[in-house]
């Protein structure tokens, strides 16, 4: 595969990562951090997957330029983000079915980022062995 077909084909995942995190990063701090009309809006949000997601934004970032600047363990982060992330949302589901409280953009917002991931990870599996 030519250099231009790489870069083309792993060039929106690098992109969405890097958006993705900052925009991870930014709505959950507004939550976290400040008393305010987000925290307000959020409603019934469930700490740990909001602690959780805050977190793993940086590490989007992270990925985001690793795959970028063509680096191995950018690949297995994008791994790791997926898997964590799916068991974030299994733990997220036990907590439903035991009657927490949660609010259903959660659910939306989860299933989301683990199809994002599992998406970028394929990606970049596909793209690591092509280079």
């Amino acid at each position: 595969m030519s250099t231009k077909k790489r870069i083309l084909m792993i060039w929106p995942s690098m992109v969405i990562a890097i958006l993705f995190g900052l925009m991870t990063i930014k709505s959950g701090s507004a939550v976290l951090f400040t008393d305010g009309d987000a925290r307000a809006a959020a409603g019934d949000y469930v700490g740990f997957v909001l602690w959780f997601n805050f977190v793993a934004g940086f590490f989007y970032i992270i990925a985001g330029i690793g795959l970028w600047i063509k680096q191995q363990w950018a690949t297995k982060l994008a791994i790791v983000i997926a898997s964590l992330t799916i068991l974030v949302f299994a733990a997220f589901g036990v907590h439903i079915l035991m009657d927490g409280n949660y609010e259903i953009r959660t659910v939306i917002a989860m299933i989301l980022r683990s199809v994002i991931w599992i998406a970028i990870a394929a990606v970049a599996t596909i793209y690591t062995k092509q280079t």
